[in-house]
């Protein structure tokens, strides 16, 4: 057995027990169980929230579906099975000269789980999301029929497929479309944000001219300080550059589950303080290898094992321009107010390119995504709160990170659902899908 198959979500809530089928050969139709049994597929258990559970019900593990089927070097399409890990594609497409057109922040998610989440990374402002350059793909339903999807063919299951969280049925291949790159190196400059106005500025400054921009906040600056913290932004290098790094990321491993959580807000503000102060208050600029720079915290293996036993919860939205800005002064001003601390905030500036899917989550706008440990009721009302912030400025949250949003606020998030139902497969759900429709159906 696998060792990572623990069969929950990144985050660590909630907790889910489930029947385990493995998949293998893609030819193959769904593994008999208990006909009145939900299915899920699984990939790589990188969801934050229970988009990636189906508690009491039949996981179909897709991590035996990792084969590549062909690869056009020439065109830079590449068609492989679905549970194959990103970090496996990269290991074939770089020293080839190409790479992924769209990736997460980690490389460790199955390429099933990317379409079905509709993934956006650092380039969202100049590429969309995952899914634009998915060409195609095969839909094995649970009536065993085998759906050839794109964007001309069996158009409607393609969108609904894409950020559908593997509700329309599995996913057993797919070919996506590459970027061609000259070297595995990125050319990448960080300087320090002085607060949430000096952000937007270079945001809007920066977008312009590079590929590849984001921003870490400190959550812990309050008052004119608020929003201060690095702003990263990059192009990948080109070919012939001096001063080439050896070596990639560098990892370590938190060996064992902790019994408490290390994540509280003292370990927060000194995290804080010293990972703003490290960097030069001028613009700083390296050459980097591709690892660090898109995949940082793949450098510390099951770093989710910080936040102790309870988990933590990642909140991630989106809100337009219109009240973007409002509204992250607004929702880290109400972090600020609490006592939960939180090591991760992001920020960034989504572009104007539509997502392909129906219940895609990137929109144009600024999104912010943090994660806070699992305190309980006060976690919870917390993040109700910022809930109330993102439905008032007509915003939406990610379900991919998701564990506890409402009914009330899905519907709210996503006007488009009515359109999205009739693609689910009646035999799968998860339990995200159970909270968020069930009992309003």
């Amino acid at each position: 057995m696998d060792r990572y198959r623990s069969y929950q979500s990144w985050g660590g809530y909630p907790r889910a027990r489930h029947t385990v089928k493995r998949l293998i050969w893609r030819d193959a139709s769904l593994p008999n169980c208990d006909p009145d049994a939900y299915l899920l597929p699984y990939g790589n258990g990188r969801s934050y929230g229970d988009c990636c559970l189906n508690d009491r019900g039949v996981l179909l593990d897709t991590r035996g579906l990792k084969r590549f089927i062909g690869f056009d070097q020439a065109a830079g399409v590449l068609r492989c099975e679905a549970g194959i890990l990103l970090a496996e594609i990269l290991e074939l497409i770089v020293p080839k000269g190409w790479f992924l057109p769209v990736t997460p922040g980690t490389q460790y998610v199955t390429l099933g789980g990317a379409i079905a989440n509709d993934v956006h990374g650092k380039n969202h402002h100049t590429a969309g999301t995952f899914g634009r350059y998915v060409r195609c793909f095969e839909l094995l339903r649970s009536d065993g029929a085998r759906l050839l999807c794109s964007a001309c063919e069996n158009s409607d299951w393609y969108r609904a497929t894409i950020g559908g969280l593997g509700l329309t049925g599995l996913i057993l291949w797919a070919e996506i479309a590459l970027k061609p790159i000259s070297n595995p190196y990125l050319a990448v400059e960080a300087q320090r944000i002085r607060d949430l106005r000096h952000f937007f500025e270079l945001s809007e400054a920066s977008d312009r001219d590079y590929e590849y921009t984001v921003a870490w906040i400190d959550c812990q600056a309050t008052g004119r300080s608020l929003g201060r913290g690095l702003f990263m932004r990059a192009n990948h290098a080109p070919a012939f550059c001096a001063n080439y790094p050896r070596t990639p990321l560098r990892r370590l491993r938190v060996p064992i589950p902790l019994p408490f959580s290390l994540i509280n807000g003292l370990t927060a503000r000194w995290f804080s303080f010293f990972y703003y102060h490290k960097q030069p208050a001028e613009i700083h600029g390296t050459i980097a290898h591709y690892q660090p720079f898109f995949y940082a915290l793949d450098g510390l293996g099951a770093w989710n094992r910080l936040y102790g036993p309870a988990g933590f919860l990642q909140y991630q939205c989106v809100v337009p321009a219109a009240c973007g800005k409002e509204a992250i002064v607004e929702i880290l001003e109400r972090l600020n107010a609490s006592a939960v601390g939180s090591f991760l905030a992001v920020l960034k500036v989504f572009g104007e390119q539509a997502s392909p899917g129906i219940l895609s989550f990137p929109r144009s706008g600024v999104t912010l995504a943090l994660d806070v440990p699992n305190q309980g009721k006060r976690t919870f009302d917390l993040l109700e709160r910022f809930d109330e912030v993102v439905r008032a400025g007509g915003g939406a949250l990610y379900p991919a990170k998701d564990a506890r949003m409402s009914q009330e606020s899905f519907r709210a998030f996503f006007p488009g659902i009515g359109g999205f139902k009739p693609f689910v497969d009646r035999r799968f759900s998860s339990s995200f899908w159970r909270r968020v429709m069930e009992e309003s159906g």
